[in-house]
């Protein structure tokens, strides 16, 4: 799967001529994850902080120019990349979290519901550009099909997560263990030949969300709740931390395959 899988005015998009999306390596994965967990956990610190409809809409402004940021991009850069990654792990939460709170949506329909909507984005996607490939995402309408899907990703896996933990009473440590054995089945599978690099890759990808969402609650809630009571504020703080020492790591990485693609 590691072969997959101060400004004065606003950024005006640029025409994609590079790949928009990093190369999938093993800490590719270990940067999903912890951007799932800090997006748990800074949402719920937001929604539970201040008033929920001030948290949402900063949430939405933060997302929203994250993507611009990314959009503008001409090439794939570390920085860009991943705030847009982690704003839309912050937003998708409370998108998931919205249907259920505020509309009254038992966790199994959204979860049922987000499950459908990735199916048609794939469909339309896939109508569209004939493949769903992280490697082809080369134009502004394939970029554009990419962080749809990102986004309904991270509102289907936070469903999954809450209706594991909640609906069927797993808690969220339990909950972490099961996504911790799903994500482990595209990667047995794909080496065993039963899954094809791109399926493997986008099922990955929707179990990264539960996986470090439900470690990230069961760090953050309370004792009553089956967690450890650290509280979410400072398990997003240490998770951010992480982030940016990851997304460095990231960084330096790239420059240096940059530079050696340079040279031959």
């Amino acid at each position: 799967m590691s072969r997959l899988f101060p400004i004065a005015h606003a950024p005006r998009l640029v025409p994609v001529t590079a790949s928009k999306v990093p190369e999938v390596t093993f800490l590719f994965w270990v940067v999903k994850v912890l951007t799932t967990g800090m997006g748990e956990t800074t949402s719920d610190f937001l929604v539970r902080s201040i008033e929920p409809a001030v948290a949402v809409g900063i949430g939405a402004i933060l997302f929203a120019a994250a993507l611009v940021l990314q959009l503008a991009a001409a090439r794939y850069l570390p920085w860009v990349y991943w705030l847009a990654v982690a704003m839309v792990s912050v937003f998708g939460t409370m998108a998931a979290d919205v249907t259920h709170i505020v509309l009254g949506v038992p966790y199994l329909v959204s979860t049922i519901a987000f499950a459908v909507l990735l199916a048609v984005v794939f469909l339309v996607w896939h109508r569209g550009e004939g493949t769903l490939s992280i490697h082809s995402i080369t134009s502004r309408r394939r970029e554009s099909y990419y962080w749809a899907t990102i986004l309904v990703t991270f509102a289907l896996g936070t469903a999954a997560g809450d209706m594991t933990a909640r609906t069927l009473h797993l808690g969220y440590f339990v909950s972490g263990v099961v996504f911790a054995v799903v994500i482990a089945i595209p990667a047995v599978a794909f080496r065993l030949g039963a899954f094809n690099a791109v399926f493997a890759f986008w099922f990955a990808y929707v179990a990264t969300r539960p996986l470090g969402a439900s470690f990230a609650d069961w760090m953050g809630v309370s004792h009553a709740r089956g967690g450890l009571q650290w509280g979410t504020g400072p398990v997003s703080v240490a998770l951010a931390i992480l982030i940016v020492a990851g997304v460095a790591i990231l960084a330096v990485t790239e420059r240096r395959r940059s530079r050696i693609l340079a040279n031959s």
